[in-house]
């Protein structure tokens, strides 16, 4: 492992009889090319080289879990002040190769045409993948990743939370775009309508969509 891997090695939890790491992954999804997205990085050091994965690192002894979210995020791909959902945390004795880690797990929604990445520091390369497309990625990230797609579902049947993915007046086509991309089903636009209108979470701007054949109606968030 790199010197510069190790020196960042700072929030350990020491007991009688083990060691063990804290540390944070993001699942960050966007909405790009009519379909679901999620952000990956390849990682340029063992264990996992050359892997796939969500980015993620070491929480430092002088910061909280959301303060290491953002320090991640940002120091391996540029990705800055973006609001997060925390998932859960995955404790798991044999999750890591070399050691005990203990994650902590948040899912993120923005606009990727909004957001510029780059891989920086043990990143190689840094790339907006299909969620139908994921390879087989280091570590248990897959898993990390289903979680974050339940729990970004859930959040969305539930309280319509759908971050940036969205312009802030936006079509029911576009929102029902969106919400059949997320869920990974399609539904009858008429019922979707009025699921959408009952739940009390859009309302109309008043306004139509310019230069779209028909003028459809535009909403915004409540």
């Amino acid at each position: 492992m790199p010197k510069k891997e190790i020196n960042q090695i700072s929030t350990v939890v020491h007991s009688d009889s083990f060691e063990c790491t804290i540390t944070v992954d993001v699942a960050v999804f966007g909405f790009q090319e009519g379909g679901l997205k999620v952000l990956l990085v390849k990682r340029a050091i063992e264990p996992f080289k050359d892997y796939w994965m969500l980015p993620g690192g070491i929480m430092k002894a002088d910061q909280s879990v959301e303060e290491a979210k953002n320090d991640v995020l940002f120091h391996l791909t540029g990705l800055d002040n973006i609001h997060a959902e925390q998932v859960r945390v995955y404790s798991k004795i044999d999750r890591h190769p070399v050691k005990r880690v203990v994650t902590v797990t948040f899912y993120a929604l923005i606009k990727p045409e909004n957001h510029p990445v780059i891989a920086k520091n043990y990143i190689s390369d840094v790339k907006w993948y299909a969620i139908d497309e994921v390879p087989q990625l280091g570590f248990d990230h897959n898993l990390i990743i289903e979680d974050a797609l339940i729990k970004l579902r859930d959040n969305l049947r539930d309280h319509l939370i759908l971050g940036e993915l969205l312009p802030k007046k936006f079509t029911l086509k576009e929102l029902q775009d969106l919400y059949e991309s997320i869920i990974g089903e399609s539904l009858d636009r008429r019922n979707f309508r009025k699921k959408m209108l009952q739940l009390d979470l859009i309302i109309p701007t008043g306004e139509k969509k310019v230069g779209v054949k028909g003028g459809p109606e535009l909403f915004q968030m409540k």
